[in-house]
């Protein structure tokens, strides 16, 4: 997902996004929305949560991280 429509959703929720990176401002948007601020960490290898907006973006995440 872009920056523009990260910062999109995070001022929807009535965040302000300011020069965060994409990992602290979609942990921002988890945090506001009660979940678990978990974008790009290990636990996206025991992830279930099938449907969450920020999961394709989280996966390939992991994929550079562990093919560095």
């Amino acid at each position: 997902m872009l920056m523009q429509q990260i910062r999109e959703i995070a001022r929807d929720r009535g965040l302000k996004p300011g020069k965060k990176s994409k990992a602290d401002l979609i942990h921002l948007i988890q945090e506001a929305e009660g979940n678990t601020p978990c974008f790009a960490t290990a636990t996206v290898l025991e992830c279930g949560q099938e449907g969450c907006l920020w999961r394709e973006d989280c996966l390939a995440v992991q994929r550079k991280a562990h093919a560095a």
